[in-house]
């Protein structure tokens, strides 16, 4: 089964889709992303001893501020009245390197999957922005949906690394 694309018109022009049928249901996604690094990195990023100041602090506030304004970033994306963002940054030794998840909720008429991902997209920019002085070769990878729930299109999660769904 193909789904159709919203976002185009019968002749494939750009369309911003009328949600205004739509019923206003609680809306919730999740993504993530992975800022991979050396290991002194890491350690002085958790230690707060970037020469720019708190990397994880102002990781968040950018995550929290980008998904605010994520229809003035991605073309034909509805602006949102949000509920809630948040934006979560663990380390993860094994990488080494840190774990961003971000998370926005609305009660509206169309999801939030573009602003998480926006989110967890800006706060890994904004951590390798802050450390790039000392770190030029740390990776941004893995920024993915991992869950949504609410709407008509129903709830999603993600499959794990296993193949196994999240």
């Amino acid at each position: 089964m193909t789904a159709a694309l919203t976002h185009l018109g019968p002749q494939g022009q750009a369309n911003m889709v009328d949600v205004g049928g739509k019923d206003e249901t609680t809306r919730t996604a999740i993504a993530e992303g992975f800022v991979s690094m050396r290991p002194e990195t890491l350690k002085m990023i958790l230690a707060g001893n970037a020469k720019k100041g708190d990397v994880l602090g102002t990781a968040r506030i950018a995550g929290i501020m980008a998904a605010k304004k994520t229809h003035e970033l991605i073309p034909l994306c509805h602006p949102l009245l949000l509920t809630k963002v948040s934006v979560d940054i663990e380390p993860d030794p094994a990488l080494p390197g840190l774990k961003i998840v971000a998370l926005a909720r609305v009660t509206g008429k169309t999801g939030v999957e573009m602003e998480a991902l926006t989110a967890a997209s800006v706060a890994c920019l904004t951590i390798y922005d802050m450390a790039k002085a000392v770190d030029r070769a740390m990776v941004i990878t893995g920024i993915r949906l991992v869950e949504k729930t609410g709407g008509k299109s129903g709830d999603y999660k993600a499959a794990g690394e296993d193949g196994a769904v999240a």
